[in-house]
Order: structure tokens, then sequence, then C-alpha cells
């Protein structure tokens, strides 16, 4: 038995209001799977190019290297695909960093930045929650006299 290479693989994960998204990315043929299925058949199809955003700015190049299989739970549709771009963007920048070089690294999270924060950066926005006295947040039941 010969001896065994370590794997070169970095997990990380995005999120988007409830989704959660978790990238797990390594070494190999620039194959991208969302929950066992390749990128093209995620829905809805209006939102297909932002999930291509990350692969677009940095080009097909940077990609052909690597594996990466998106795990995503909760939220809706939308959320899930703003989590689902962010994880791949966090993942091939993570990778770089740990089994690259720095300099390549930092350029890549530039172009990142440049184009959208939202690719690196997770939005702490979420939904406030409901009170008494009204049918949501802020909104209060109409006044009524009679």
């Amino acid at each position: 038995m010969g001896k065994k290479e370590p794997l070169q693989a970095v997990q990380v994960f995005g999120r988007k209001k409830t989704a959660t998204a978790v990238a797990h990315c390594k070494r190999g043929h620039g194959l991208i799977k969302v929950n066992g299925r390749p990128l093209e058949h995620i829905q809805p199809k209006t939102l297909q190019f932002k999930l291509q955003e990350p692969i677009l700015l940095l080009g097909k190049s940077r990609f052909s290297g690597v594996d990466m299989k998106v795990r995503v739970k909760g939220g809706g549709q939308t959320s899930q695909i703003y989590a689902i771009r962010q994880a791949i963007a966090k993942a091939l920048v993570a990778y770089y960093q740990k089994y690259v070089d720095e300099a390549s690294k930092t350029e890549i999270k530039s172009i990142l930045v440049n184009y959208d924060r939202s690719l690196l950066v997770a939005d702490p926005r979420r939904k406030e929650p409901k009170k008494f006295g009204g049918p949501g947040a802020r909104a209060r039941f109409q006044k009524s006299y009679r």
C-alpha cells in the first residue's frame, strides 16, 4: 500500500435569510453540483444568471481544478440561490488561500467584492417578528369608531 496524499478540501457556508448552503470544495475537474444536481438544473430559471455570476466573473479556468458539492436547506427559492452563489464564491476563495497562493486569492477576492459584496459577506437582515395588535411587525389593525 502506497502512501495516500491528504485530501485537499475546504468546507464553507453561505447564508441568506434562513437559507444555508454548505459548499464542499476539493481538487477535481470543474464539477459543480447542488443537492446532487448540476448548476444548470436549479430552479427558478430566471435566477440562473445569479447562480452563474461567480463563474462568469472569474472565468471557468479558475473552477477547472476544483469540484464543488453544495448542500442547501431552508428559506425560499430566491434566498437559496443567493446562499448557493455566496457559498460557491467563498469556497473558491478559501480553497485558493489554503492550497494555491495568497496572490491569486487576493485577486479573486477583489474581483468578487468589486462586483457584489454579498458574494463574500452575508447579509445580516432578518424578518422582524410580528407583534400583537396588528397583522405584521409594524402595521396596526385599522381603527373603527362604529
